[in-house]
């Protein structure tokens, strides 16, 4: 489903749950969202036509509440797949980020509802820069696909190799191979296993990023030895 300006392409996929929830799969694509949606608090910019802004409507109902970074861990994979085909830098920074180098180019946005036991529905939100070569909204570090590359791409072949790369990566989860998802996310983690600067409610400090853990807390582990677990938000990276 294609429309050419939304208010989100998350709020309509939202609206289609509450109404008459539509097949599993089901894919909502905009040229224009009026307020795009990043991260709590964010706005994500994207100039009209430019850039793949998509949600996608899934039923996770083999996942649990407590298990639910991993459509998270699966969703950025899938994304972090199709930017691989076009650059070896690609890297996830955690959460759910699309980093080139330092520079962002994609975000993500997992909206879950929750029935029962189980995962009831998932809204996979994601906005990839494309073909965008000049950001207004003063984001420390925008980046797009045709400046990485030096050449514009096509958006609807952009989407069908996004959505087949989604595909592959939920049928894992569907397989029950979590782990190896979790230990993919990992590898293409960004600064995994490296020393560099953050903050956090103490102040500015160096640290190594050690896991991931299946409930989505990240593990640093100071310069000076202490290990702390984050939550989304808790920690700063200093770029």
């Amino acid at each position: 489903m294609h429309s050419e300006k939304v208010s989100s392409t998350n709020t309509v996929a939202a609206a289609m749950l509450r109404e008459s929830p539509p097949a599993e799969g089901t894919a909502i694509t905009a040229s224009y969202q009026e307020t795009g949606r990043g991260q709590p608090g964010n706005r994500w910019e994207s100039e009209p036509g430019k850039n793949l802004l998509m949600s996608v409507i899934l039923y996770p109902v083999m996942v649990r509440p407590a298990e639910q970074f991993i459509i998270s861990v699966m969703v950025s994979l899938a994304v972090h797949d199709l930017v691989s085909r076009y650059t070896s830098m690609a890297r996830i920074k955690w959460p759910n980020d699309i980093y080139v180098g330092d520079d962002k180019i994609a975000g993500i946005l997992i909206e879950n509802s929750i029935t029962g036991e189980t995962l009831g529905s998932s809204i996979a939100g994601i906005g990839l820069n494309i073909n965008q070569s000049v950001f207004l909204s003063g984001a420390p570090n925008p980046v797009s696909l045709c400046q990485v590359t030096g050449c514009e791409h096509d958006l609807s072949t952009i989407t069908r190799d996004l959505l087949a790369a989604l595909d592959r990566r939920y049928d894992m989860i569907i397989r029950g191979k979590r782990i190896e998802l979790e230990e993919e996310y990992f590898r293409a983690l960004y600064r995994a296993r490296e020393w560099h600067r953050y903050s956090d409610n103490e102040g500015e400090f160096e640290g190594m990023i050690e896991s991931v853990r299946p409930d989505g807390m990240l593990e640093v582990r100071k310069r000076e030895g202490v290990t702390r677990l984050y939550a989304f938000r808790e920690l700063d990276y200093i770029l």
